[in-house]
């Protein structure tokens, strides 16, 4: 009888580690799955990201040949942006992080000479 009781319990067992290897394989695809989407999404975010480094420079150049300071207005909508969202500390932040015009002049000029 302990024979029988030992039999059922490594069947018990053997019934578990099967339910969990399922489950295993399962979250293996779900992953494989997940990152296939962040790839894509990655993907678009760069594409979208490069189209908006475009417009924005096309936007420079348009507003440099009317005569405005699209660097200047930028740097206003920053700042302004800085203190809708509160603390004068973000206002230091957001300065720092590129509003001040210097790598988006450039961005500017090099998409402007391969427009030209």
């Amino acid at each position: 009888m302990g024979l029988g009781s030992t039999a059922k319990k490594i069947q018990s067992l053997s019934d578990r580690a099967e339910a969990m290897y399922k489950q295993v394989q399962e979250l293996q695809q779900r992953i494989i799955g997940l990152e296939e989407e962040v790839d894509d999404t990655h993907d678009t975010v760069k594409s979208i990201d490069h189209q908006l480094t475009e417009q924005r420079a096309l936007l420079l150049a348009l507003a440099e040949e009317q005569g405005i300071d699209g660097e200047q207005i930028l740097a206003e909508a920053a700042i302004d942006e800085a203190e809708a969202a509160g603390d004068g500390d973000d206002v230091e932040d957001s300065t720092d992080t590129g509003t001040d015009g210097n790598d988006d002049v450039g961005d500017a000029k090099a998409a402007d000479a391969t427009a030209e």
